[in-house]
């Protein structure tokens, strides 16, 4: 083979090795998500046994003691200064780390009452007397056993890594978020007022409709105002063969029912998302008897004070218009307010900080914004505080199945508060601790 001059040489070095060079990514993920995804990496096997365990042994609204011990142990251990039986059986944990801001990050610990049927090996088998004396199944149908392993990860995560931030962190688990009073005990208890007040309010829930490393969020108005409504239908009771000598509530309740629908499609304004939906109905006791009583049980779910305010009256409205036509007594209305909940409300400024980073770090494919949906959630109530909150939603399924669901006539996947939702613990709980861990840091940077 012939030499090549020394020009030549240079020239087609240039040339081959410009590809190469131009094929290197220009710009990498943030510095932290190395040093993150090494704690994690230590971590997620331990941490899948704690969400095990956990999902094992769920507790009702206001009967967390265990999962709230269990909560504050962990804190304990990592020398965050914790005080347990904060509104109930709520746990907050200060860990100062120099100057900076104050960061809260939330996680809810109640389960709810469903029979559970996921089939995984550590599913539920827990059952448990409510006050009326029914025998209930428990299980975390909503992921918050998902929500405390993610809280567990990224108290150890900022621990571990904390001679890269500067600041104070308030972890708080709270309890009878289901019930909608968990966080406003704890508010009442003096939350933000015997702890360090916070610059900012995190949290993340789990979704059950979502790959795993997927996160979607809303800016703004993300969750429903929640309204819990009993409504109590009087009549007349009697003999089943003598409908005549009575007034049957039962009938009526019908009437009433059937009638609450007109409230959304007639009176209120279609540009204003609202949901009238009754959830429960009881009454009589036997085939051939009339009752006295009819007991509706209603959730009102709107986007606006001005539409809540407008649609509880129309209830009430109705109720007493159907009663009058059958000559039946006034119903009695009962607006719960201890289980109403305000709408969550994420910060603008907040969301799209936290935001750019996640689509930096997962991808823009993979961080999506999403419209408000009328469920509801207290952390709403942090806002309270006065600091901005961001709640984001967390990818719980595996890709497999999430692909299998979108097939014509394939099985829609369960979702949450059903009997078969059953996130995939390792990939759900490493995307919640890095997503959180690396939103806590960004918000404390090193001084």
């Amino acid at each position: 083979m012939h030499a090549l001059s020394p020009l030549i040489c240079i020239v087609a070095l240039f040339l081959f090795a410009e590809p190469v060079a131009r094929s290197q990514p220009q710009s990498g993920p943030p510095a932290a998500l190395a040093v993150v995804n090494k704690v994690i990496d230590a971590e997620v096997d331990d941490l899948v046994k704690l969400y095990q365990h956990l999902h094992a042994n769920p507790e009702l609204s206001l009967q967390e003691e265990k999962s709230a011990a269990r909560m504050a142990e962990e804190l304990k251990k990592l020398g965050f200064e914790v005080t347990t039986k904060v509104g109930g059986h709520g746990v907050v944990g200060v860990f100062k780390n120099g100057a900076g801001p104050t960061v809260l990050v939330r996680a809810d610990m109640d389960a709810l009452p469903i029979v559970e049927k996921t089939g995984v090996p550590y599913a539920s088998k827990v059952r448990v007397k409510t006050k009326d004396g029914s025998d209930v199944g428990v299980m975390h149908a909503c992921g918050h056993d998902v929500h405390m392993t993610c809280f567990v990860g990224t108290a150890r995560t900022l621990v571990a890594t904390k001679d890269q931030w500067s600041g104070t962190l308030v972890f708080v688990a709270q309890p009878a978020e289901e019930i909608g009073v968990g966080a406003r005990a704890m508010i009442a208890d003096g939350l933000f007022k015997k702890f360090p007040k916070p610059d900012y309010c995190l949290a993340l829930h789990s979704e059950p409709k979502l790959p795993t490393g997927t996160i979607t969020y809303t800016e703004g108005l993300a969750l429903a105002n929640v309204d819990t409504v009993d409504l109590i239908v009087k009549g007349k009771g009697g003999h089943g063969a003598a409908p005549h000598l009575t007034v049957d509530p039962i009938v009526l309740s019908a009437r009433i029912i059937l009638d609450l629908q007109t409230i959304v499609s007639r009176e209120v304004n279609p540009t204003d998302p609202a949901v009238v939906t009754v959830g429960s109905i009881h009454g009589g006791t036997k085939h051939n008897i009339i009752p006295n009583e009819v007991k509706l049980q209603i959730t009102v779910r709107t986007t606006k004070i001005s539409v809540r305010d407008h649609v509880l009256k129309a209830i009430d409205r109705i109720a007493k218009g159907c009663a009058e036509a059958a000559r039946a007594p006034a119903p009695e209305m009962i607006v719960n307010l201890d289980e109403y909940t305000p709408a969550t409300i994420n910060e603008p400024k907040l969301t799209r900080r936290i935001t750019r980073l996640f689509r930096e770090v997962l991808g823009e494919a993979n961080v999506k914004e999403r419209p408000p949906i009328l469920g509801g959630e207290d952390f709403g109530r942090f806002a309270e505080s006065g600091a901005p909150i961001f709640m984001y939603f967390l990818g719980t399924i595996s890709q497999e199945k999430y692909d299998e669901s979108a097939k014509p006539g394939a099985m829609a996947l369960p979702g949450m508060h059903t009997d078969g939702y059953a996130p995939v613990p390792a990939a759900s709980i490493r995307a919640g601790v890095q997503t959180m861990s690396l939103a806590v840091r960004e918000l404390m940077p090193k001084k």
